[in-house]
Order: C-alpha cells, then sequence, then structure tokens
C-alpha cells in the first residue's frame, strides 16, 4: 500500500525516500502487484507534481450531463446561441455521453461517435457544430484539471463545408416582392437593398424609420427562439447599431407599408402578422418557400441569402468593402484595423449608385419582356 504523500522515510537498507512511503499490509499483501511496481508509481506522481501535472485520480469523476450543462449555464451566450448549445446537446451529445464521467470520454469514443452521427444522421453541418461544443466542454475541463487531456483530437472535424451562398438578380428579388404578398414584400426589398438581418426585422419600429430621408436606424435586435417566443437584446455586434441610407425607387415602397401595415404607435413594430402579432418564421416560411418558387430560385434560397444579393450588388455599384460592412452591420478587430472610415455621406452615395442599378436592371429586364413575342401573345390572350 501507499501512504499519502509526505516526507520520505528510510527503507531497510537505510536509504531515505525523499517523497512518500511504500509499506505493506499486516498480511503480507501489496495494493500493487509488487513493491517495485508501488515505487514506480509513486516515482511518477513525484514527478507530475514536480512538472505541476499531478492530478488527484478521482478528480475525472465527473458526470458530463451535469458538466456540460452547467457549462452552458455559465455562459454569456446570445439566445440563439444558448438555443443552439442545448438542441446539440440533447440530439447529438448527451444521448452517447451523458452517463459517463469526464474521464470516461476517450479519443476512440469520441471517433465512434462522429463517426455513428454522420452516418446516422447525414448532418454534417451540425455534426461539425456538436463537434466543436464537445471540444469545447472538454477543454474547459483540461482547464479545470479534471482530465489531463482534451480527446477530441480529430483534425478537420469541427469544420463545416459552406456551400457557395447564393445571388438573385434584381428582377428575381422583384418577382420574390410579388409573390410572397404585399404585406411583406417592403420586408423582401429590405433583407436584400437594406441588407438587414431577420432579427433586425423583427425589432423596427415606427420612430426608426425616417420617411423624408429614407434611412432606417438599427437600434435592437428580436431573435425568434425555438419556444417561439421573441427575445428583444443588442444587436449581433456594435456595429450592427447603423442608419442605413435606403436607395431611392424604395420611397413608396416605405410610405405604403407604414400607411397599411406597421402599428400606429412612435413605439409600434413595422412588420406584423395578419392578425397583428409578431412575424412568426414558421409562417412566413410557407409564404417564402411558395415566392421562391414563383420567383424560380433553388430550393436552397434562404431568406439570409438576400443579405448576400445586397453585399454582391452594393459592390457592383461601386461600394468598398467598408462601405459594405457599414450598410450591413458587420464588424471584426481585424476589419477596423484594415478598412478605412465609411460615413453616412458615403452611404448615400452607395444608395444612389444602388438605386442607379436597380432602376436600370428593371428597364433592360422590362424592355426584354416587350421584346419577347411569347410575351405579348400571352397577355394578348389574357394567359
Amino acid at each position: 500500500m501507499l501512504d499519502e504523500p509526505s516526507p520520505g522515510r528510510a527503507n531497510k537498507k537505510g536509504r531515505r525516500r525523499r517523497f512518500g512511503a511504500v509499506r505493506q499490509y499486516r498480511s503480507g499483501r501489496w495494493t500493487f502487484e509488487t513493491k517495485k511496481d508501488a515505487e514506480v508509481w509513486l516515482s511518477q506522481v513525484e514527478a507530475d507534481l514536480t512538472r505541476g501535472d499531478w492530478r488527484a485520480p478521482d478528480a475525472g469523476a465527473v458526470n458530463f450531463r451535469i458538466y456540460a450543462e452547467k457549462w452552458v449555464e455559465e455562459r454569456e451566450l446570445a439566445v440563439r446561441t444558448d438555443d443552439l448549445y442545448k438542441h446539440l446537446l440533447r440530439l447529438y451529445i448527451l444521448p452517447t455521453f451523458g452517463e459517463l464521467d469526464l474521464d470516461e470520454i476517450t479519443a476512440p469514443r469520441v471517433r465512434e461517435w462522429r463517426a455513428e452521427r454522420l452516418r446516422t444522421t447525414k448532418a454534417k453541418t451540425a455534426v461539425a457544430k456538436a463537434y466543436r461544443l464537445l471540444k469545447g466542454i472538454l477543454e474547459t475541463a483540461v482547464d479545470d484539471d479534471l482530465i489531463t487531456r482534451n480527446p477530441c483530437r480529430i483534425k478537420g472535424a469541427g469544420k463545416e463545408s459552406a456551400a457557395e451562398r447564393r445571388i438573385a438578380t434584381v428582377a428575381q428579388v422583384d418577382a420574390l416582392a410579388d409573390a410572397i404578398g404585399i404585406r411583406w414584400r417592403f420586408m423582401v426589398y429590405l433583407g436584400a437593398y437594406g441588407p438587414m438581418r431577420p432579427e433586425e426585422l423583427a425589432g423596427i419600429r415606427r420612430r426608426d424609420v425616417d420617411l423624408d430621408n429614407l434611412v432606417i436606424r438599427v437600434r435592437v435586435a428580436e431573435p425568434e427562439r425555438t419556444n417561439g417566443k421573441r427575445a428583444p437584446g443588442e444587436t449581433k455586434s456594435d456595429a450592427g447599431v447603423r442608419a442605413i441610407v435606403l436607395p431611392a425607387f424604395l420611397h413608396k415602397e416605405v410610405k405604403q407599408h407604414l400607411a397599411w401595415f406597421a402599428e400606429k404607435a412612435p413605439d409600434g413594430l413595422v412588420f406584423v402578422g395578419e392578425k397583428g402579432a409578431p412575424f412568426r418564421r414558421t409562417p412566413f416560411g410557407r409564404k417564402w418557400r411558395r415566392a421562391r418558387a414563383v420567383a424560380g430560385l433553388p430550393d436552397g434560397f434562404r431568406f439570409y441569402d438576400l443579405r448576400h444579393t445586397g453585399h454582391t450588388l452594393s459592390t457592383c455599384s461601386g461600394a468598398t468593402l467598408k462601405d459594405t460592412m457599414v450598410r450591413a452591420g458587420q464588424s471584426s478587430e481585424k476589419a477596423a484595423l484594415i478598412y478605412q472610415h465609411s460615413d453616412q455621406e458615403r452611404q448615400r452615395d452607395v444608395a444612389a449608385g444602388l438605386d442607379d442599378m436597380v432602376r436600370a436592371e428593371r428597364a433592360k429586364h422590362h424592355k426584354q419582356q416587350s421584346d419577347n413575342p411569347a410575351h405579348h401573345k400571352e397577355k394578348a390572350t389574357g394567359s
């Protein structure tokens, strides 16, 4: 057996151990198979203590489910991120690791878990997110001295292979706006020519819209949680708080929407559903899918892809990368060091460039339609 680490005692040959002691039970037995094995182990403990690597043998006997749920709870997460982490834990991680202790999660078990998730779900992106979450939790366990090494060591397992983002043409944006219905067409235009995030659109109030100057001020974000409730809060980053100058061709759209659909109070929501409640993702999603099909866009084209459309069109109209970042409410420390300032006057130039481009594209599309004999025939027959 081994005594607790302590100053050494003299052994039978008169030499004193510098650290710890080894002694037999009265029965003559050893906890280890031999006295030599015990002394080797004790020497390893001494070396670990010297390096600062020693860890109590039962330190990792902490249930993973309890530790992971506490890990999420202790972090200041955006509500959508909090929902995502809990979703990934519930569906992807806890069914496999929830009943294990931290020190029972080994590299082979992690590899088997990832392979099984990929095979059964076919959801590469979700599995990559789940792997990153698992790795982050276990990395904290290493920092807490509960395990000695993170078992998540699969190179590239946390990387997502994002598909190339799609963009729509000006004609397709117009087709989407027409097909989605008069209540929601202005939202489509703001998604593309704002370009604004869905949670930013949800938080716009009447007081945020300056009709005379065609400016919309983004102050808050109101993401919808998985339970359907809104979670008003700050924008995604400090750069999200911004004033967006709209292209002039949207003046009629803004005026019409405010008159017909926005709540009347100064703090009233700009976008509400048919029954007067804040718009919901699910019913809006059904309208979006139908409009997308009418506009001839692929099934994978998301509302969020309108932002990418707006980025691309702004760049084509002469906007710099910084102009585009300011307009879209994007920021990073690297960008702050590299890109030059873009003030509101420059944003008016960008909006004017967008206005010119959209008007030109609309005129071109209209001319093509007018020059198409089949189009005239359809109109004449009323088909």
